[in-house]
């Protein structure tokens, strides 16, 4: 039996888009394709995409990819090999989830975390491979945009980013919970203290910089809900904060 791109899509719960990718860099090329342009999937074709999922699950690069399966390893081998790395992978994600639970409870009963507790689970190159993957499946697929991996030697430098970050984000988050205008005081420090960890950690952002990227987040629908996760209106509150404050505090300001 043979399956369009759309059912076959469907049945692996990708996107079409993602299949002609994969077909136009040679590593899913289909079955047949019709005479009327139609590209036509069988059976050894949706088990060599189970492959690549599989291994995009794992975080491997495509290029990797295209080579592991151009040896024509042994199936049943390489699904016992992905089963373990798929085990190891579930062991790290419990404890993320663990994380997350004990820190919703927390901000539930008004009991923020312990800084060293809000990242348990996220202390390695390869669990950060893992939280920002779904970021990176998005950006590749929407913008064409490769996200490079963090190694081994910028675990630290995220690790304390992140710290920022959170702490950041949830003051911005309280301050509009609050009902404070987004061109306020309190808000313009926040700003301006986020800015100075930023630049002071190896990112040069200048306030134009934070609010092009905040406009970025609030028309782009995977970042939008992720801040929205965080907080009913946070996107868009923090896209007009970083407006206000890039107008206030741009290349025109008197000093």
């Amino acid at each position: 039996m043979l399956y369009t791109v759309k059912e076959a899509a469907g049945l692996a719960g990708i996107t079409v888009k993602a299949l002609h990718y994969y077909h136009r860099i040679g590593l899913l090329p289909p079955a047949e394709v019709s005479e009327a342009g139609y590209r036509l999937y069988g059976a050894s074709e949706l088990e060599r995409l189970q492959q690549i999922l599989l291994y995009r699950e794992l975080d491997f690069p495509l290029e990797q990819i295209a080579r592991l399966l151009a040896q024509e390893p042994d199936r049943e081998r390489m699904l016992i090999e992905q089963q373990q790395l798929l085990q190891r992978r579930k062991e790290r994600l419990e404890t993320i989830i663990a994380t997350i639970h004990n820190t919703l409870a927390g901000m539930a009963k008004g009991e923020p975390m312990k800084p060293e507790e809000l990242f348990r689970g996220l202390d390695s190159e390869e669990a950060w491979r893992e939280a920002l993957q779904p970021q990176k499946e998005h950006l590749r697929e929407i913008y064409q945009y490769e996200l490079s991996g963090p190694t081994a030697d910028e675990v630290p430098r995220l690790n304390e980013a992140a710290r920022e970050a959170a702490g950041f984000m949830e003051a911005m988050a309280g301050l509009l919970r609050e009902g404070v205008s987004h061109a306020s005081d309190a808000v313009s420090g926040l700003l301006r203290e986020h800015l100075a960890f930023l630049n002071d950690h190896g990112h040069s952002v200048t306030p134009e910089d934070f609010a092009a990227q905040n406009r970025f987040f609030l028309g782009d629908e995977f970042h939008r809900n992720m801040l929205e996760s965080q907080q009913t209106g946070l996107a868009y509150f923090l896209a007009a904060a970083a407006d206000a404050y890039a107008m206030a505090e741009g290349p025109g300001k008197e000093s």
